[in-house]
């Protein structure tokens, strides 16, 4: 196949920089900032924590739990809307349905304050959903508009939008805060942009991006339960093809520890280092602007070293990095921590993406596949999130729950270099 026009790659690259305002402004420092501001035990009717279903919680590990949980409804139901996606070829028009929702919660989190928290949670929760949801379609589409030997290329333009989309969005409600000192309102404000920004520019996705093909599938289950018939036909592929096959358990495993770090990060900051909102607005733009550095980068490099190389180093980085944040505790530390953050994170989630597209056969049901994908990713983030939720609440440390997160780099290391050593046979 030949890769898809400018226009065409442009456009699906645009989603990213329509949606990756939500994992920067939302999830890395908007939303732990404020939710710190009005849930901390400082606060009056705070000072045993959030009650959530007649039981009180520290607050970052009930947000763990609700965040976990909205992943566990992804990775059940996103089997179910992929398989009808291929089916009818209307996987844009589920991706649209995602987008507006995540794009409405993120909206509507304006009103979240301090006798509303559960409502804020709600919200948080379901732009999670929206968010991830909709990447499912978004990545599927990869293997339809990318030869083999762009994707790695492809896959970097993509998180390369995203991150200058959000640094920009970013800006922009910083100079909200400048404008508006010493006031929640600014916070409040960006959550209503976000989601305005969201579903603004993911209309030229979705103008440009062609309908796909529906499936010509001889043998239909149930519409409920083609999805995981679906999935099952994947697996049966997965044994046939050992080097994919150890390539998902690395990613599986690293996974736990790659997302949580992305998504705890600055509630880290907040927690263990009381970072102000101004600093921690810089590390999340140094954060990204390094992400775009090192997805052109191990872009780069795998296409001198090979994929899985580069990601065993990637890996190998990831690991440092939680040691290392283990043991810091001043602010110029963690601002050198978040730069190398930066620098792996970008590399890793675009480089896994083009590996898996490249190892996994050539097929029309590529929503299938990359449902497949997606749902190994988000039982990881489940298992990751709920651990480090879990440990900080049995021991009210957050520095112990890093050690969990180092674990799993280490089994998704050993994973990859299985792979390694079966792409040599």
């Amino acid at each position: 196949m030949k890769t898809a026009s400018k226009k065409v790659i442009n456009g699906w690259a645009m989603y990213d920089w329509a949606n990756s305002v939500y994992n920067l402004v939302i999830t890395t420092t908007f939303f732990p900032a404020y939710y710190a501001f009005v849930t901390g035990p400082d606060k009056p009717g705070f000072e045993k924590g959030v009650s959530f279903l007649g039981r009180n919680f520290v607050n970052t590990e009930i947000k763990d739990y609700i965040l976990a949980f909205g992943f566990l409804l992804i990775a059940f139901f996103s089997p179910v809307l992929s398989s009808m996606a291929d089916y009818k070829g209307n996987k844009k028009n589920f991706m649209r349905f995602f987008c507006y929702l995540g794009a409405l919660s993120c909206s509507l989190m304006f009103f979240f304050d301090k006798d509303h928290v559960t409502l804020g949670l709600l919200c948080f929760m379901f732009a999670g959903i929206g968010f991830y949801g909709s990447q499912v379609f978004y990545n599927s589409y990869l293997p339809e508009i990318a030869a083999e030997e762009d994707r790695d290329r492809v896959s970097a333009r993509g998180y390369t939008f995203g991150y200058i989309g959000s640094v920009l969005m970013q800006l922009i409600a910083f100079g909200l805060v400048i404008l508006i000192p010493d006031n929640p309102l600014p916070l409040k404000i960006t959550f209503l942009l976000v989601g305005v920004w969201w579903v603004a520019f993911a209309q030229i996705t979705f103008a440009r991006l062609p309908m796909s093909s529906s499936s010509e599938r001889s043998e239909k289950k149930h519409i409920l339960t083609n999805g995981f018939h679906e999935l099952k036909i994947v697996w049966n592929q997965l044994t046939h093809m050992p080097v994919l096959k150890r390539f998902l358990s690395a990613f599986f495993f690293y996974s736990m520890g790659v997302q949580t770090v992305m998504l705890v990060a600055i509630d880290f900051g907040i927690k263990e280092l009381k970072l102000e909102n101004t600093k921690l607005i810089i590390t999340a733009v140094i954060i990204q602007l390094v992400a775009i550095v090192g997805a052109l980068g191990m872009s780069r490099l795998s296409s001198i070293y090979g994929n899985i190389k580069v990601l065993i180093f990637t890996v190998l980085l990831w690991i440092g990095v939680c040691i290392t944040g283990f043991f810091i505790h001043t602010e110029m530390h963690f601002y050198i921590l978040a730069s190398l953050v930066g620098l792996v994170m970008g590399g890793i989630q675009s480089l896994s993406r083009s590996t898996y597209s490249k190892l996994m056969p050539e097929t029309k049901d590529t929503a299938s596949f990359f449902s497949f994908y997606d749902v190994t990713e988000k039982l990881a983030i489940v298992i990751g999130l709920f651990s480090f939720g879990l440990i900080e609440g049995l021991t009210h440390n957050m520095r112990n729950s890093i050690l969990a997160l180092v674990v799993f780099f280490i089994v998704g290391l050993g994973c990859l270099l299985l792979t390694a050593a079966k792409q040599k046979k």
